[in-house]
C-alpha cells in the first residue's frame, strides 16, 4: 500500500515565506469602475491547486472567446456566475448557475440564498434539490467540462499510447488515503496545471479515477474510466447527479483500482451539448 501524500508536490511554504515581505510592499488593483461578472470557483483552504475547478475559468473563458470576449469585459450588471463543481452552496442571492452542482456532504443550511438564475445544473439530482427550494431549473444538464474536446478546437489528440491511468480525487491525496498501485499504472497528480493533466488523460487508453473530473475529462474525449472509490471522503451525491445527468441512471463504482481494471470503462455518455452550450447567459455581458 502507498499513501497517495507522497505523490504532493514539493511544498511552497518557505518560498511564500520569502516572498511574504516582498510581497507586503504591493497593494491590490483597485476594482474597476464598471459592473463586471465575478466567476466563483472552489479553492482548497490549503491554497493547493484542483485542476477540476481551475476548469471553470477555462471553460468559461473558452466559451466567451467563441463570441470574441472575456470574463473582464463589462457587464450589464455586477453579478455571479457558477460553472464548474460543488459549489452552489457559495452561490450569492441572484447569481447565475450554468452546470455547477450541490454538493451532498454540505449541510443544507449553509445554503442561504432564496434566488438562482439556473441556466443549466450538472444532473437531475441538482435539479430535484434545488426544485424543493422553489427554484426554476430547466432541465438542461451536463458538467461544462464535457465541452472541452470542441472547445480547444483539436489541441488535445487521444492517443491511447499511455495505457492506464490513476488520477486520485484532491482530497484523498490530503488525507494521505491508502492505495495499491498496480506495476504499470502511474498516478496522474490533479494538482498539476489543469493542461498537463489533460494530456496525459488522453493519452491514457484507460482512466482510473477517485477524481470526479477524472472521469469527465476522460469521457469527453471518448475514454473509457471507471470511478474508483477508495475512501469516504466524498459523498456519492455529485457522482450520482453526474452519471444520471448523461443518461446513466445506475453506475458501479470500484473499491481497488484492480477491481477497476477487470470492470473496464463504464457506458458512454450521452448529453445534449448544444442544449448545453445555448444555456451559457451570454447575455450577462455588454
Amino acid at each position: 500500500m502507498t499513501s497517495i501524500a507522497k505523490f504532493v508536490p514539493a511544498p511552497v511554504r518557505r518560498l511564500r515565506q520569502r516572498l511574504r515581505g516582498a510581497l507586503g510592499a504591493f497593494k491590490p488593483a483597485p476594482p474597476p469602475p464598471f459592473p463586471m461578472v465575478s466567476l466563483v470557483a472552489w479553492k482548497s483552504p490549503r491554497n493547493v491547486p484542483n485542476f477540476g475547478d481551475d476548469l471553470s475559468q477555462v471553460i468559461v473563458s473558452l466559451m466567451l472567446a467563441r463570441r470574441g470576449r472575456t470574463l473582464e469585459d463589462e457587464a450589464v450588471r455586477a453579478t455571479s456566475l457558477l460553472a464548474i463543481g460543488s459549489i452552489i452552496h457559495f452561490a450569492p442571492e441572484g447569481a447565475t448557475l450554468w452546470g455547477s452542482g450541490v454538493n451532498g456532504k454540505i449541510p443544507e443550511h449553509f445554503h442561504r440564498y432564496r434566488g438562482l438564475d439556473v441556466r443549466a445544473v450538472r444532473g437531475p439530482y441538482t435539479r430535484e434539490w434545488l426544485m424543493r427550494r422553489k427554484i426554476a431549473v430547466p432541465e438542461i444538464y451536463g458538467d461544462p467540462a464535457l465541452l472541452l474536446p470542441e472547445l480547444c478546437q483539436g489541441r488535445f489528440q487521444p492517443s491511447g499510447a499511455g495505457g492506464t491511468i490513476f488520477v486520485p480525487n484532491l482530497n484523498d491525496i490530503l488525507a494521505g488515503t491508502e492505495v495499491t498501485l498496480p506495476a504499470g499504472v502511474p498516478l496522474v497528480s490533479p494538482m498539476r496545471s489543469w493542461h498537463r493533466v489533460v494530456a496525459d488523460i488522453v493519452a491514457a487508453r484507460f482512466v482510473v479515477a477517485s477524481s470526479l473530473h477524472g472521469v469527465v475529462i476522460a469521457e469527453a474525449f471518448g475514454i473509457p474510466a471507471r470511478y474508483v472509490r477508495l475512501s469516504e471522503h466524498e459523498n456519492l451525491f455529485k457522482f450520482q447527479d453526474y452519471y444520471a445527468g448523461t443518461g446513466r441512471g445506475s453506475f458501479a463504482y470500484a473499491r481497488s483500482i484492480e477491481e477497476a481494471l477487470e470492470m473496464g470503462g463504464e457506458a458512454a455518455p450521452v448529453f445534449d451539448s448544444a442544449a448545453l452550450k445555448r444555456a451559457f447567459p451570454l447575455d450577462l455581458w455588454r
